[in-house]
């Protein structure tokens, strides 16, 4: 069975040969079953139990980077959030999920998440071998995080993805599923009507050539990643990829105003790593912060649970007291462990202290200057509970989809969500090619020809525009204009800046040979980068309160009475948002039970 599952991946090879901008480009031709963008926990489970279902299914992943080696679930260090205690519950884990969601959560999604996250962390350690910390009893540890009622973070000492995406890794590479790794994916490929998904143009970043990659099913998980932010957490290849394919295809999107900042974000002037996390543990555990006047300043902003707020919550006290002129000599401000002693800091958060030693900072007996980074997208594609989305054959899980967190993800709930819908998105893909056997329809004729035309363009222009200059131009629009304090002068400038940015993208020029070329990679992030921002910037305009991540100065109060709504959208003809809102559905919880809640 394995050898003819090879023999039939080979057959789905084809080369084809085309001139673009005078020059001769080979494309391959691919065929598979089940095509999967994105390599993360929520890629990796999907393809797990789609293949664990039915070991005849021809399943192919795309990664940008090595096998196991990139994405943010591996970055991921605090936990997952699960139900495994008699003392806890579903219901208190949802009612956290919802609050910290300010209530415009899909609650079908929220509660999907809480109750399948106990046989998912289950099925983690007996089928796929990853192995969590124990208590002296043998249970499964749990530790405290920010806005949840009870301690219910399961964890690997602070390293918990690596834990997770080696194991996973290991398991996808014991089946007979293909990997294609240091490639990307630029642009679903759609039928003719323009209602179907037939796969994707994917681009082979070691050779620099083009691969249209048919499929009888595609889900897209790539992780959000929002690196459009001066300040951001993931690494160096995320770029909303996924996010700017699903609008450019015509996919509904939700709730793109919520973007959520992570509060503690390291400060490492020059470094492409600035803005990596020092995870919510550490203030869960009880670390304290203070601003540059060595005020406890959380004491004001939330005098009943202090650093242990929301990261909304605590993101924005910082960035007031830094607007403020109480930023510490770094620019921001400073976390502090120290008073918990060297020897549990040590002991606990090894990963955070060897990261802050490689940049001059010691963990475990002094304070370490931090500052607001972009974190996570809590809007994405509108799924159902089994991750289908508004287009045929395409399925969404993880962080590029949107409704499970509402307006601000609680920590712990993030690699959560990616295990629990990489989950239901597999055995979901499974169903769904047992009851659909046949091929899907032709891409659109030409199509190809013009994602391809599209995206070597800027090689014709040697001496453009510079990638690198708009992407940082861009990056620090968002910050200023459209980051963790917002106002509707600033939102109307970032619109006019943006769309002047895009046209300087028109004319960006690029050089050398298409192998692993670093600045036409950059340009491909830029151009996902600009639609995610036209994304943001106009949902953020059609909210006008304060709500969870979304904070706007001129509109500062939460108000219930008009804000309960999510905001849709898709691509207009002219390219650019086209923004409609429904109420909230209260299908299972009430506005009131959200709002009395008290954990």
């Amino acid at each position: 069975a394995k050898l003819a599952l090879m023999a039939h991946m080979l057959l789905c090879l084809s080369r084809i040969t085309h001139i673009y901008q005078g020059e001769t480009m080979t494309h391959e031709k691919l065929s598979t079953d089940i095509l999967i963008i994105g390599m993360g926990a929520a890629g990796q489970l999907a393809a797990l139990y789609a293949y664990d279902a039915n070991p005849d299914l021809n399943i192919t992943i795309v990664t940008k980077a090595l096998k196991g080696k990139g994405g943010c679930s591996r970055m991921v260090q605090g936990g997952l959030n699960v139900v495994l205690n008699e003392s806890d519950s579903h219901e208190k884990h949802l009612m956290d999920t919802l609050k910290g969601g300010q209530y415009v959560n899909d609650q079908d999604l929220a509660k999907t998440l809480v109750e399948e996250a106990t046989p998912t962390i289950q099925e983690m350690e007996t089928r796929f071998g990853c192995f969590f910390d124990r208590n002296p009893d043998g249970t499964i540890h749990q530790k405290p995080f920010a806005g949840q009622s009870f301690d219910r973070t399961v964890h690997k000492g602070d390293l918990t993805g690596i834990e997770m995406i080696s194991r996973t890794t290991e398991q996808v590479m014991k089946r007979d599923i293909r990997v294609l790794e240091e490639c990307r994916a630029v642009d679903l490929l759609l039928d003719s009507s323009g209602e179907e998904v037939t796969g994707a143009l994917l681009l082979d970043m070691r050779q620099g050539r083009f691969i249209v990659a048919e499929a009888s099913a595609t889900l897209v998980a790539t992780g959000g990643g929002p690196t459009q932010y001066r300040f951001h957490a993931p690494g160096p290849e995320k770029s909303v990829d996924g996010l700017g394919m699903l609008y450019r295809a015509g996919v509904v999107m939700r709730d793109m105003e919520m973007i959520q900042f992570h509060p503690t974000g390291l400060i490492i002037p020059g470094s492409v790593v600035a803005g990596s996390l020092l995870e919510e543990g550490l203030r869960g555990a009880g670390a304290y912060l203070y601003n540059g006047q060595g005020e406890r300043y959380m004491k004001n902003y939330a005098p009943d649970v202090a650093e242990r707020a929301t990261r909304d919550v605590v993101s924005r006290s910082a960035f007031i007291e830094m607007l403020a002129g109480r930023e510490c000599e770094e620019g921001g401000v400073r976390i502090d462990a120290a008073h918990m002693g060297s020897e549990f800091v040590l002991e606990n958060f090894p990963g955070m202290c060897k990261r802050c030693r490689q940049f001059g900072y010691d963990l475990s007996r002094e304070p370490v200057p931090v500052s607001p980074t972009a974190h996570f997208v809590m809007g994405g594609a509108d799924i159902d509970k089994d991750c289908h989305t508004s287009m045929e054959r395409l399925f969404v899980a993880g962080e590029d989809s949107g409704g499970v967190h509402g307006g601000n993800r609680l920590g712990g709930n993030g690699i959560c969500e990616s295990t629990v819908y990489g989950r239901q998105a597999g055995k979901s893909l499974a169903r769904y090619m047992d009851n659909n056997k046949s091929q899907p329809a032709d891409s659109a004729p030409g199509m190809v020809d013009e994602l391809i035309e599209k995206f070597t363009r800027p090689f014709a222009k040697e001496n453009g525009e510079d990638a690198f200059k708009l992407r940082a131009e861009l990056q620090e629009c968002n910050w200023i204009k459209v980051g963790v304090v917002r106002n509707g002068n600033d939102m109307e400038e970032a619109v006019r800046e943006i769309a002047d940015l895009r046209g300087a993208a028109a004319d960006i020029g690029l050089s050398g040979a298409r192998p692993y070329n670093m600045l036409w990679n950059t340009y491909i992030d830029f151009m996902n980068m600009l639609d995610v921002s036209d994304m943001v910037v106009a949902s953020a305009l059609a909210r006008k309160e304060s709500r969870a991540a979304h904070y706007r100065s001129d509109f500062a109060e939460q108000n219930d009475d008009i804000g309960l709504f999510n905001s849709f959208m898709i691509r207009g003809v002219d390219g650019l948002p086209e923004i409609s809102t429904k109420p909230v559905e209260f299908i299972y919880k009430t506005v009131e039970e959200c709002r009395n809640y008290k954990k």
